[in-house]
C-alpha cells in the first residue's frame, strides 16, 4: 500500500534498524519504544490486521517471534517480554499493517499491565455462550 508507513520500511524507502529479515518477514525497533529493544515484527504483504493474515503466514511471524524475543530480552538486558498486537483501532492499532510488538520488560520498569475486572452475575455464562456460537 503507497501510504503505509510499514510498506515503505519493507521496500527501503523508509530507513530502519532491521534485526531480522525473511522472505515473509521484516523485524525492526520501535522508532517510539516503550522500553530500549522494543522491536515490531511485520509480515511483508501488506494485510490490515490478524483477521485478514493467512495462516500459513500466521505461523510464520509466530516463528519469527519466537526466534527474535529471546535475542531482544537478552540483548535489552531485560527480565522477560512482553507480546502485544493491537487489533483495530479500538485495541489502539494506530498503524494498519498487521504487527506484533516485542517489549522487552524489566522488573521494576514502572509498567504495570491493564486493571482486570470481575464478571456480574451470570455474566460470564452469557458472553461464554455468545463466543462459543460465533466461533
Amino acid at each position: 500500500m503507497s501510504d503505509c508507513i510499514f510498506c515503505k520500511i519493507i521496500s527501503g524507502d523508509i530507513p530502519s534498524y532491521k534485526i531480522y529479515e525473511d522472505k515473509d518477514v521484516l523485524a525492526f525497533l520501535d522508532i517510539t519504544p516503550v522500553n530500549p529493544g522494543h522491536t515490531l515484527v511485520v509480515a511483508k504483504e501488506h494485510y490490515e490486521n490478524l483477521n485478514d493474515l493467512p495462516e500459513e503466514l500466521t505461523k510464520k511471524i509466530v516463528q519469527a517471534v519466537k526466534k527474535i524475543a529471546p535475542a531482544v530480552v537478552k540483548g535489552a538486558g531485560a527480565d522477560g517480554f512482553n507480546l502485544n498486537l493491537n487489533n483495530g483501532p479500538a485495541a489502539g492499532q494506530v498503524v494498519n499493517h498487521v504487527h506484533f510488538h516485542i517489549v522487552p520488560r524489566k522488573i521494576g520498569d514502572g509498567y504495570e499491565l491493564w486493571p482486570g475486572q470481575e464478571y456480574g452475575e451470570g455474566e460470564a455464562q452469557a458472553v461464554l455462550e455468545k463466543i462459543k456460537n460465533n466461533i
